[in-house]
């Protein structure tokens, strides 16, 4: 089984990586990015294009974290519906978040042409209903976007046709997405790199960034074994945010989600299960979430740890497959692989500022493939002058995980426990 790669059947399956320098001297730029996934290099390329000088600095290598292991689901609106939104913020945030968020999807496929990013872009996602009540949600959530905001992309499926797409009798209904699709994660977060490169980005891999010292007029970047001195600096480090800003540790927490790919599937499985080709997740708590490669293999995603990473990743989702896909029983899985997701207490994306020369964007919660990129392009905006749209995000209310720091992990722990529980009955 393909362990040897932390990125799995998407590491196997990318073309190699070009070698970069480990920041090893002190430099300087106009802004320092720190954190190599989508958001970071979104940030660099959009900063870059515009003429700035930009240091871009990894940990460990483009895509190495969740950037590079995760889904590959583009999603439509976020994990809150707009009808809680509208409450909670008022219709006109609301608006304008869901607005942000389609422009964050056609932002993959607009920087995929322009600098020709090969990343298996497929379009569709089918959201199933594990039971009665989500299918009722799902029904008024989509009959609420097709008359309030003029989303035509999602249309509800019965059992029968859901079945029939999907290969597997598991849900009640589903709503079928075309608006929404999926890639291969890591081929975009190189391409992204590639990109920004050309524009004139240096980024540097094996550098972690240790500490910020914010100054009058500057920001330094201490580095393992460097420093970056520049006018900004943009924090791209989703769930590893709190290791180089401690202060807003109470408000990320952390999941590690567990990835299985199986072998190519025989042909008759290959066109049965998801004969539509779209991805699919489920209505969940701890949702379960697949998708074919382009290569044919099923690519199947689901349960979750809150303290530890198992060593057999593959005996803990392929039950959750089998359940799924009993026809399945016969393919071998190839490739296993876990990541860490960054998530808030709100489910919402959490943007701001540490200072008058930090920014930071994180806490996609799970669905940041398109959105973190997005969020890179909304920091890049603030630098060069048009906050406006940064802020929108800005302004969701972001609410501290409780327990302080010794206590913060396990109640976390706890509470998605509980909805694991509550899936369950």
């Amino acid at each position: 089984m393909g362990m040897q790669e932390p990125q799995g059947y998407y590491a196997a399956s990318a073309p190699p990586a070009p070698a970069r320098p480990r920041l090893s001297a002190a430099v300087k730029a106009d802004v320092c990015v720190i954190g190599g996934g989508f958001t970071g290099l979104s940030a660099a390329l959009h900063l870059a294009e515009a003429g700035a000088k930009v240091a871009l600095v990894e940990a460990q290598s483009v895509g190495f974290a969740a950037s590079g292991r995760n889904g590959g689901q583009l999603c439509t609106g976020l994990r809150k519906s707009q009808q809680v939104l509208e409450k909670e913020l008022g219709k006109q945030h609301a608006r304008d978040l869901w607005d942000l968020n389609e422009e964050a999807k056609a932002l993959i496929g607009k920087l995929s042409r322009k600098h020709d990013i090969a990343c298996d872009l497929k379009p569709g996602l089918v959201n199933g209903a594990h039971d009665k009540a989500a299918l009722r949600e799902l029904e008024e959530g989509t009959e609420y976007l097709n008359t309030h905001y003029n989303y035509s992309a999602a249309r509800m499926m019965d059992a029968d046709e859901t079945a029939r797409l999907v290969g597997t009798t598991a849900y009640k209904g589903a709503r079928y997405d075309s608006g929404a699709g999926h890639i291969h994660p890591l081929k975009y977060a190189r391409g992204l790199a590639g990109a920004a490169g050309t524009a004139g980005a240096v980024i540097y891999e094996h550098s972690p960034a240790r500490a910020l010292e914010q100054q009058r007029d500057t920001v330094i970047v201490r580095c393992e074994s460097g420093n970056v001195e520049a006018g900004h600096v943009l924090m791209a480090t989703d769930a590893f945010s709190a290791e180089i800003a401690p202060e807003l540790a109470p408000y990320i927490g952390h999941v590690e989600s567990f990835i299985t790919a199986t072998a190519p599937l025989p042909p008759q499985l290959a066109n049965t299960i998801i004969s539509c080709d779209a991805a699919v997740s489920d209505t969940r708590h701890v949702l379960d979430y697949y998708r074919k490669s382009a290569d044919g293999r099923l690519l199947f995603a689901g349960r979750e740890s809150y303290w530890s990473i198992p060593e057999d990743v593959a005996a803990i989702v392929r039950p959750r497959m089998l359940t799924v896909f009993p026809q399945l029983q016969e393919v071998a899985t190839d490739y296993a692989w876990s990541g860490d997701v960054g998530i808030t207490r709100t489910r919402m994306p959490h943007f701001g500022r540490l200072g008058p020369r930090v920014l930071f964007a994180h806490g996609y919660s799970g669905q940041g493939v398109a959105l973190s990129g997005f969020g890179g392009k909304l920091m890049a905006e603030a630098i060069l002058g048009k906050p406006e749209r940064f802020e929108v995000f800005a302004r969701v209310p972001a609410k501290k995980f409780p327990g302080g720091a010794l206590l913060r992990k396990p109640m976390i722990a706890a509470a998605l426990l509980a909805f694991k529980i509550a899936d369950a009955i």
